[in-house]
């Protein structure tokens, strides 16, 4: 309920320098006054200011902690409430210790992601500016968080809420002539209706344009390194993660289980995973491990194929590469510091030139090919320019997918006649779904759901 004051931590739980907790709420002033003590009461104090002192037991007047209170009041707030920040000293204790007497007053803990439906349902932003929150917090490049500052300044909602304009001044023609059809009022012909689903469809197809480089750069690439035993898998997982993370030893089969290490290659997000050696073996621990390598290889969005230069191809690995044939797949030819043994015409029955990657993992050469041509195959080298906007949310691309065929159905319609009136339910639907991405027509189940996704506290 929004006339319920709510708090919660905003920060990690944890040791650090500061710890904040958030107050919002019609008696979030008044209740956080009941337990600060200091020489401006907060009744008193302007908006965003400051304020020194002490938290203090309201029972025992023992003073509990030493802080700064920070005032926003209505509406210029994040959740256009009365918001309260008490910055405490970091740390588990002080931050319980605060919290437990704020939910002794007239608070209480909010929900996950209750601050941001607040804002949302106050009217400070819309739906997909919310989402765009979570997808700051969780972003993993710079390019990912670049690309959700832009969706919470809602650079994405202007350009649905232009298409939903367009929609919805054709529905107000539809209506006019429907109503009114001795008037003519523009004369709302078959050709103007293909006419605004044409101007609107390409606009869509201007932002789904960008949707699988935009999901890729928010959700990142989950990548398998895949070969047979000591090809070099695990020091190649080392060297993109810049750390000693998996063991290394001239030993087949050392790694027994699957790695999971996240690394940032070219602003592309990549979840790697460090596989057990693929080949038959009697151990049954080993051969568990091959099995979850083989889910992972199903699984992944992009496989590194590790390959010894120094041997000729192995029928496992030509096995392999037969499996994955239309994969996203780079071979990476390893050990080229040593006598090159490999046959490379039969290596490109399986795999083009430009996907085949030279290295010398224990050199550290050739992770810059590596990492060119994982560019290449996802972004055609580079990713678009700066000023473009990305849709990288599944949600929003199925929406967007749904309200272009609508409009089809509405081209499609209108290019055979079909009355006005039925052409109109179609024109709807794509504004309906158009308003889903936003907000403005999506259903209260769904927004739960969104909003549950969020941490306490934001």
């Amino acid at each position: 309920m929004l006339s319920d004051t709510i708090a919660a931590i905003a920060t990690a739980v944890g040791e650090g320098g500061i710890a904040v907790v958030r107050v919002s709420g019609p008696e979030a002033v008044t209740e956080v006054e009941a337990l600060f003590r200091s020489k401006t009461p907060l009744s008193k104090a302007l908006t965003h200011t400051v304020h020194y002192g002490h938290i203090i037991d309201p029972q025992s007047q023992e003073k509990v902690e030493e802080v700064l209170v920070t005032v926003m009041r209505a509406p210029r707030s994040f959740t256009t409430e009365d918001v309260v920040e008490i910055s405490t000293h970091g740390g588990v204790v002080a931050v319980k210790r605060v919290m437990d007497l704020l939910l002794q007053q007239k608070i209480r803990l909010a929900e996950p992601g209750e601050f941001t439906k607040r804002a949302f349902l106050n009217g400070r932003i819309d739906l997909s500016q919310a989402e765009g929150v979570i997808d700051l917090i969780r972003s993993k490049s710079d390019k990912a968080f670049s690309m959700a500052l832009k969706q919470v300044d809602g650079q994405l909602s202007q350009n649905i809420r232009r298409l939903r304009q367009i929609l919805v001044e054709t529905l107000a023609h539809i209506e006019v002539n429907i109503d009114y059809p001795e008037h003519d009022v523009e004369s709302f012909t078959s050709e103007l209706i293909k006419n605004k689903s044409s101007q609107v469809m390409a606009e869509i197809d201007r932002l789904l344009h960008t949707a699988e480089q935009g999901k890729i750069l928010r959700e990142g690439l989950t990548t398998a390194i895949v070969g047979r035993p000591n090809v070099g898998k695990s020091s190649l997982l080392n060297t993109l993660a810049q750390g000693e993370r998996a063991i290394v030893t001239d030993i087949p089969g050392t790694t027994r289980d699957v790695i999971e290490e996240y690394v940032t290659i070219n602003n592309i997000p990549l979840k790697l995973l460090d596989t057990a050696g693929i080949r038959e073996t009697m151990d049954v621990v080993e051969r568990i491990g091959v099995e979850r390598s083989r889910t992972a290889v199903s699984e992944a969005d992009l496989l590194l194929i590790v390959i010894n230069a120094n041997e000729p191809l192995h029928e496992d690995e030509m096995a392999l590469m037969e499996q994955i044939r239309g994969r996203q797949a780079i071979v990476i030819m390893n050990k080229m510091d040593l006598p090159a043994q490999i046959d490379r015409d039969l290596l490109l029955r399986y795999v083009p030139e430009e996907l085949i990657v030279p290295m010398s993992v224990k050199e550290n050469e050739g992770a810059d090919r590596l990492e060119q041509a994982i560019s290449n195959l996802f972004f055609s080298g580079k990713l678009e320019s700066a000023d473009m906007t990305y849709v990288s949310n599944v949600r929003h691309i199925a929406l967007l997918k749904k309200a272009r065929q609508s409009l089809v159905d509405a081209y499609e319609a209108a290019d055979q006649f079909v009355p006005i009136d039925m052409i109109q339910i179609d024109v709807r639907l794509a504004w309906e779904h158009l308003g889903e991405i936003v907000g403005d027509t999506a259903h209260d189940a769904l927004i739960d759901q969104i909003f549950s996704q969020f941490c306490l506290g934001k």
